[in-house]
């Protein structure tokens, strides 16, 4: 499992759960709420009708059926309610729905229970609430003493389609808010491991081989752990480089030094003018060849101990191509070979003007080396989708099956055609480092109709 997908699952999971919990809660109030906004309404119409009835009747009149002929004649029943008066004794006197709780006793009715047990609560949101309706009474008093209660009700069917209405209401609300918590957590889960995502790209790149830039993340953990791949990187690479480099160089410096030797012997003996001269031009050789190995050794270290570029710039590669053909004219003159540009228009990349060159000058010179006489190489720039493609075909024996794998292998080359003798073997792999340096790539393939095919690619401005 992902840690993104663990990380969104546990979130929303725990927020669900306390959701739930949350509306379940707040739901289950709504009902209760509403009764009791409704059982105060109702409080304040009962205490507004027992004044009422306390004004019909007269100092010395008993509360009776006859004096609430007014009340009922003034329909106070509309919208639902309902009205009963009660005696002292809590024995309704009226009911304004017909008469038919007329005679009752309602001591033990919750809404006047409180009144014949001062110990019951009044207050509660849920007194009163009986047999499908809300029940409330108020007393009605005269010269200080209760002589009766004024007692109002209401369906709680005519609060159904409002309750349920703040339900639905409530609900869609949390629906809505549950998306956007959805949301949140997918963008957490997404910024929390993007920065993990980025550290394996990095550390993947390096076990490649491949320079890339170190990830920066504003997660101090994230930081550190980079910091400490990075710092692992150098230290492993650090002694591995030496090892590499100590044998591979050991091993190329050993022909050239055995050829040295072996002449600078000779040279030492009674040899003949033409042999001398023969020695001497072998001693040269070897000691330029080995010129150039350490050369290249000491370019080819410094670009992969790079991190990244140094100074980038916008670089026509048009011009570039153009220029490294140019340097290299008194080569394939010599040669007698033929570089022919297919001609484009500016095309641009950003990177490191001088690398760039080299590269292109290291591919161009390599095809040279394996072209035969009166042989043509072929130069094109290919712009593709956001990257720019530099292809130089030779005329050359191509790339034998089983160096296919090791073109680009340091110290590693193929004997010339014409002279035999190898290279320092170090120009690809100077191609390759160049390349990835620019987040780029390099190939050597054969083509079809003869000889090879090498490019280089870069990312386009």
């Amino acid at each position: 499992m992902k840690i993104r997908t663990a990380i969104f699952g546990v979130h929303v999971a725990a927020s669900a759960v306390g959701f739930a919990l949350l509306m379940g809660f707040i739901l289950s109030e709504v009902r209760p709420r509403y009764v009791e906004s409704m059982r105060r309404t109702l409080n304040d119409t009962a205490a507004l009708l027992s004044i009422l009835v306390e004004n019909e009747l007269s100092p010395q009149a008993a509360l009776g059926s006859d004096r609430l002929e007014r009340l009922a004649a003034a329909d106070p029943a509309s919208g639902g309610l309902r009205v009963y008066v009660a005696d002292a004794r809590g024995c309704v006197i009226f009911d304004s729905a017909g008469g038919r709780e007329v005679g009752r006793d309602y001591r033990q009715r919750p809404e006047m229970q409180s009144f014949f047990e001062p110990e019951r609560d009044r207050n509660d949101a849920e007194s009163g609430v009986t047999e499908g309706e809300i029940r409330v009474a108020a007393p009605v008093r005269r010269a200080g003493s209760v002589i009766g209660y004024v007692g109002v009700a209401r369906p709680l069917s005519s609060l159904a389609d409002a309750i349920w209405r703040a339900r639905v209401r409530l609900l869609a609300g949390a629906l809505l808010l549950a998306l956007a918590m959805i949301v949140a957590a997918w963008w957490i889960a997404n910024r929390v491991t993007r920065s993990v995502e980025r550290l394996t790209v990095y550390v993947r790149a390096l076990g490649a081989g491949q320079p890339a830039p170190r990830p920066e993340s504003a997660a101090t953990e994230v930081a550190e752990l980079a910091q400490a791949f990075d710092e692992m990187r150098a230290a492993l690479e650090g002694k591995q480089y030496v090892e590499r480099y100590t044998q591979t160089l050991a091993h190329e410096l050993k022909a050239p030094l055995s050829a040295i030797r072996g002449a600078a012997e000779l040279l030492g003996e009674d040899l003949p003018p033409s042999e001398r001269t023969k020695f001497l031009g072998h001693l040269r050789a070897e000691s330029d060849r080995l010129h150039r190995i350490v050369d290249r050794m000491l370019q080819l270290s410094a670009l992969e101990a790079r991190n990244g570029l140094k100074q980038r710039e916008r670089v026509d590669l048009a011009q570039a191509l153009a220029e490294a053909v140019e340097a290299l004219g008194p080569i394939w003159h010599a040669r007698k070979v033929e570089v022919r540009i297919e001609r484009q228009g500016p095309q641009e990349i950003e990177g490191e003007k001088f690398l760039v060159g080299q590269a292109l000058t290291n591919l161009l010179q390599n095809a040279v080396e394996f072209t035969p006489a009166g042989g043509v190489i072929r130069a094109r720039i290919v712009p593709e989708d956001g990257r720019r493609r530099v292809q130089v075909d030779d005329e050359g024996p191509g790339v034998p099956d089983f160096a296919a794998e090791r073109i680009f292998e340091r110290f590693y080359s193929l004997p010339r055609a014409d002279t035999g003798r190898k290279s320092s073997g170090l120009g690809l792999s100077f191609v390759r480092e160049i390349a990835l340096l620019h987040q780029g790539g390099a190939t050597v393939t054969n083509r079809p109709d003869g000889g090879a095919r090498a490019e280089i690619w870069f990312p386009a401005a």
